[in-house]
């Protein structure tokens, strides 16, 4: 083979491990949960585009518990852009600034980007993503979206390789479909450990259905508002195998849910 054939070799393979967010020697977070992390292989790689997922409507605000958890551990101290769809608004209600507050996170670094469809939030995050002074962007979209298909993410992940800003992509009764995200969530809450009638910590049934670089699992997770990390709760963890490359991701879904039960 000849140098300049392998010279274009080298650039499609390089080309070709950027659009499947290929995770090589990038930055990892830990979440806080042992095993989880372990899963994870340390944490979930920053400057990149991560899913999660929230059955019907009636999971919504768990999710929204998780997405903020993982903005607070990629964010740290620097902005964090939170991007919503209009409709997500109608239908859930608005979000919190006093409940985020509680949850850890600092509204004074929190800026909300209100869009009148989810074609206009796909646009604001991609921009927003652009400025590598972020700590984070959360895409907050109702519903099946035509828009975000395996073009929009392989962009979203593009934009987040390329200005090491992490995007968290928030789905609220919407169906898996592919794309080029690292890890692939569905998330639901779990019951509170507390013994009283007062609050409890935050608990959540968190899946991990994709991750691009190992096995996937389940596990109960405790937020720990203080301590701003995830804690593993009172129920035993179930990690399962990675779905076959041959199943489709809708598949993989039901299985993990069959699992579950």
């Amino acid at each position: 083979m000849t140098g300049a054939r392998m010279t274009t070799l080298a650039s499609l393979r390089g080309t070709i491990g950027r659009l499947e967010g290929e995770a090589g020697g990038l930055a990892r977070v830990a979440l806080g949960h042992a095993d989880a992390d372990a899963v994870l292989q340390g944490g979930l790689v920053r400057g990149a585009l991560h899913e999660v997922f929230a059955e019907g409507g009636r999971h919504g605000a768990a999710a929204t518990g998780f997405i903020a958890g993982l903005a607070h551990r990629l964010a740290g101290q620097r902005p964090l852009v939170w991007v919503r769809q209009d409709f997500a608004e109608l239908e859930s209600g608005a979000l919190s600034m006093s409940g985020l507050n509680e949850l850890g996170l600092d509204p004074r670094l929190l800026v909300t980007v209100r869009a009148t469809d989810a074609e206009t939030a796909l646009r604001a995050a991609a921009d927003a993503i652009a400025c590598d002074a972020l700590g984070a962007v959360v895409l907050d979209v109702w519903g099946e979206v035509r828009a975000l298909d395996l073009v929009a993410s392989r962009r979203l992940t593009l934009a987040a390789r390329a200005s090491n800003v992490t995007c968290l992509m928030l789905r609220t009764a919407a169906t898996p479909s592919a794309s080029t995200a690292e890890t692939r969530w569905v998330v639901r809450p779990a019951p509170s450990l507390s013994e009283t009638e007062a609050w409890g910590a935050p608990m959540l049934d968190a899946r991990l259905i994709r991750n691009r670089h190992g096995q996937t699992g389940q596990w109960i997770m405790e937020w720990k508002c203080d301590e701003g990390l995830f804690r593993e709760g009172t129920a035993h963890s179930q990690p399962v195998a990675a779905a076959p490359a041959d199943r489709s991701l809708e598949a993989s879904v039901v299985g993990t849910r069959r699992r579950a039960g």
